[in-house]
Parts: C-alpha cells; sequence; structure tokens
C-alpha cells in the first residue's frame, strides 16, 4: 500500500540535477514516488518530484531545458529554498562530470567523485575564479563553502564499512538498469574497450564521428581492474562555466589545483545552498569527450548517493540549519 505524500515542510533534502538523464537516475533510487509537486511558491519556475528514499524524504528538482553553469544552478537552488523554506536543510548536486585522471588517483569512466575538503578547500573550487602566480601556482581569489557536517559524517562512516563490507550502490546500479528495456538501453555499461584514455599530445581527429580511427599507440597504458563495478574518488570537484574538451587544459588545472573531475554547476551552489557534490565520469576532459558513458555515470553517482543517504541519520539532519537561514547570512 502506498503511503500518501507527506506535507511539503517534510522534505529536509533536496536533490539537483543538470540533466534530464540525471533526474532519471534520480527518479530511478527512490524507494517511494510520489509524483509531482502540484502547489509551491508563486515565483518559483522549478518542476519538482517528491519521493523517499530510506527514511528521507527528497525533493529532485533539474535545471530548464538548456540552461546550464553556475547561474542556471543558483536559480533553482533558490527556488527549492524558497518553496521549502520551513524545511530544507541539506542538499545534494548529482551527476555526471569529466574526470582528471593522474598517477595518483586511477579514475576510470563510471567511477564516482565525491566532494570533500582538501587542505584548505572545502571541496569545490572554482577554476575560473582564481589568478596564477608568476611560478604557476593556482591560488584562489574566493572560497566556496564545505558540505553540511551530516553528510561529511556520512561519507567517513560509509568509507569505514568499505574496508570491511561490500558496498550496496553497485547493487542499486544493477537493479535500476535490469528494470526495464529502457533503463538498459539508457544506463546499460557501455563495454570496457570503450573506457581510452589518450595521452595529452594526440587531439581528436576533426572529422571522425568516434574513436574507432584514434589508434591503440595513442592510448595512456593502464592496468587492468579486477571488476567492472565503479570506483568512488575523495577530493576536490572543479566547477567553472566552460565546458573543457581540451587535454592540455586538463591537466594544467590538474596540476594547478589537484581537482579529481570538471562540472558546471556546482560553483553556483556552495555559497548559499549547503550540499555535497557528487559525480559520476562520463568522459576525460578531453577533444575525445562524448556521451557514450553518460547514462551509465549518471546512475552510478545516484546509486553512490542513495547508499551514502543510509548513513545520515534524519536526527542529524534535523540538527542542520535551515537552508533559507544559509542563504540569509
Amino acid at each position: 500500500m502506498t503511503m500518501p505524500c507527506p506535507a511539503r515542510d517534510e522534505f529536509q533534502v533536496g536533490w539537483i540535477c543538470a540533466l534530464p538523464i540525471e533526474a532519471a537516475a534520480a527518479k530511478e533510487m527512490l524507494d517511494e514516488d510520489f509524483g509531482i509537486l502540484e502547489e509551491q511558491d508563486a515565483a518559483d519556475t522549478n518542476s519538482y518530484r517528491l519521493g523517499r528514499i530510506g527514511k528521507h524524504y527528497v525533493v529532485i528538482a533539474c535545471l530548464p531545458a538548456g540552461q546550464y553553469g553556475a547561474c542556471a544552478a543558483t536559480t533553482v537552488a533558490s527556488n527549492m529554498v524558497r518553496t521549502f523554506s520551513k524545511s530544507l536543510r541539506i542538499g545534494l548536486m548529482v551527476g555526471v562530470g569529466g574526470g582528471i585522471p593522474s598517477p595518483d588517483h586511477d579514475i576510470r569512466l563510471g567511477d564516482i567523485v565525491i566532494s570533500c575538503p582538501t587542505g584548505t578547500c572545502g571541496g569545490v573550487i572554482q577554476y575560473d575564479m582564481g589568478k596564477v602566480t608568476a611560478d604557476g601556482v593556482f591560488c584562489r581569489t574566493g572560497s566556496l563553502n564545505s558540505p553540511p557536517r551530516s553528510l561529511l559524517t556520512a561519507v567517513n562512516h560509509m568509507r569505514a564499512a568499505e574496508l570491511t563490507d561490500d558496498p550496496r550502490y553497485p547493487e542499486y546500479l544493477q537493479r535500476a538498469t535490469k528494470r526495464t528495456r529502457r533503463t538498459q538501453a539508457n544506463f546499460g555499461r557501455p563495454g570496457s574497450q570503450s573506457d581510452r584514455l589518450f595521452k595529452t599530445k594526440h587531439e581528436h581527429p576533426a572529422t571522425a564521428k568516434n574513436c574507432d580511427m584514434c589508434p591503440t599507440e595513442w592510448e595512456e597504458t593502464r592496468s587492468e581492474r579486477d571488476g567492472q563495478g565503479p570506483l568512488p574518488h575523495y577530493g576536490i570537484i572543479a566547477s567553472g562555466n566552460s565546458v573543457i574538451k581540451h587535454s592540455g587544459t586538463r591537466e594544467q588545472l590538474r596540476l594547478k589545483s589537484g581537482a579529481l573531475c570538471f562540472e558546471m554547476e556546482a560553483a553556483g551552489l556552495m555559497l548559499d545552498f549547503p550540499c555535497i557534490v557528487i559525480r559520476g565520469i562520463c568522459d576525460y576532459s578531453d577533444s575525445h569527450k562524448n556521451k557514450q558513458w553518460q547514462g551509465y555515470a549518471a546512475l552510478a553517482a545516484a546509486s553512490y548517493t542513495k547508499e551514502l543517504l543510509g548513513y545520515v541519520p534524519c536526527g542529524q539532519v534535523s540538527q542542520e540549519i535551515l537552508a533559507v537561514d544559509v542563504c540569509s547570512k
């Protein structure tokens, strides 16, 4: 028996997506789907899907069609905070991102990057809000907030659990993928042979529709992995209003910032919307970028997020400051 939709004032968790494929992945993670919110603030242009994940009541919103970047994300978050002003306390920015592999971080397509404080960084840097000194060091000219304490605590609990037990998010990922023929088609894992990391000096041929024409000698040599499940990586996420499609630029920003992935929306949220950023890796931010892994990566990030919420006690969320009060500071 399906329970009636709880009152609007009971939804404490906000989940924001940039793309329809990300919103569809979020919906797949709901234990109960309460449908669309029918009444909201008159000035709010968002559309909301309400649901339950474990013990948490979650509201999902997606950026409008054709709108991307920090400004669009800020508008969606501001509207959500206003409509759920009496209840919303923590946020999730979940979707896909471009990976930044390195000798220290063997990031593969389908892996998941989670924003976590590192050194003096709160977990997200705005790579177009800073300066590079004469010796090539990237210096931030502003700072972005860290994720809410309850979410950071949950991340550590989840990391500790994975040292002794298998994580559950691969199970959520597999179950959602196999649910229907459509989910299989849109979220299924591409073959490992399509996960190709090319050397920085090799650009994608301008006339080639895919990477079939790119010779194997262009590829970086990487060891085979045990199993095909996505692995999590914790650290800095670089956010900005430009799509990075150049391996040289990717490497420069990696060396200057230490970031693990690129995305375009988080910088618009981290000052006023208390959230953690979770990104499934769908490309390597180079000229070989395509959408083949986008669905699987979006579902991998959503699956990780579902498990993470299981480590967040409702009581801890209730102790977080209201998002509307964060915005008013």
